[in-house]
């Protein structure tokens, strides 16, 4: 089955997306990535039977909560040597002839009659040339979240790798702005979580500029907490999924909870300070100050 406008779920990591996304693909026309496809890359029927498998109401609702949605990078692997931890953004030109065909081949062995729209998250760099280039129908809802609260909640995990400083972090050498910027407050790891926002955003800005609207949706994660049912109908209708009272049901349902001043309690004012200086620019563009 060929794969349409496929949906991709992207944003910086401790933004929200995983929980977006996870109430996104309980509609009931959406194909997504489940931890088989971790488990055994080379055999995406599984994937298939199992979603197949989840629209049976009596085994439905017990599958779903063994097998859950994960961005499955190892699975991407296997596909598209490169995908998981590049240092930076991927591009069109990244794309080899070879593996857009296996990862067209792959994800149409994914799709079902009635689940016939991949919807995938990804977090990270923002990847939009490189998977435009193999689905150039491809539709990206961007999961936007405040800067200070992503920063404080990437210190806060045990797998942020800006704890072994940026030389060997995931994101490349800093530009001489940003080493300047990281020195003027003594190498501060809250910086550095701010750097990188920054530089997921500004990734953003530039991969998304010459999609038009209906290739591209930016929703805040703050406004989805406060008012899901309004979101996702923004989001559905983006993504041409039809609403229905069942999907709505399962909006209203969720349990979103947006924690954005959480970084005013586990910060000190130092911090703080610290933090609003190095992403104060990009809290400007995208309207949070």
């Amino acid at each position: 089955m060929e794969v349409r406008k496929p949906i991709f779920v992207i944003g910086a990591g401790r933004s929200g997306s995983t929980a977006l996304h996870r109430i996104l693909i309980q509609h009931p026309n959406v194909a997504w990535l489940s931890g088989l496809c971790s488990k055994y890359p080379s055999r995406p029927e599984r994937n298939r039977l199992f979603l197949q498998a989840i629209d049976y109401p009596l085994i439905g609702s017990y599958l779903t909560r063994r097998i859950k949605a994960w961005e499955v990078y190892d699975f991407w692997e296997t596909y598209c040597r490169g995908f998981a931890i590049p240092y930076r953004d991927l591009l069109a030109e990244d794309v080899t002839p070879y593996t857009k065909k296996s990862v067209i081949q792959v994800m149409e062995k994914m799709l079902t009659s009635r689940r016939n729209r991949l919807c995938i998250k990804i977090t990270g760099w923002p990847r939009i040339g490189f998977l435009r280039e193999i689905f150039p129908d491809a539709r990206f809802v961007h999961i936007l979240r405040d800067g200070r609260a992503v920063a404080n909640s990437n210190i806060q995990v045990d797998f942020w790798d800006g704890w072994q400083g940026p030389t060997r972090w995931k994101f490349g050498d800093l530009t001489p702005e940003e080493q300047e910027a990281w020195k003027r407050h003594n190498e501060s790891f809250v910086a550095l979580a701010g750097i990188e926002w920054n530089r997921l955003m500004a990734a953003t800005i530039k991969a998304s500029q010459p999609l038009g609207p209906e290739a591209f949706l930016e929703v805040k994660y703050e406004d989805a907490c406060a008012d899901p049912v309004a979101a996702f109908r923004k989001i559905a209708g983006f993504c041409e999924l039809p609403w229905s009272a069942e999907f709505e049901r399962s909006v209203q349902d969720s349990a979103l909870q947006s924690q954005n001043t959480k970084w005013q309690r586990d910060l000190t004012p130092e911090q703080q300070r610290i933090l609003e200086d190095v992403v104060c620019d990009y809290l400007k563009v995208f309207g949070y100050v």
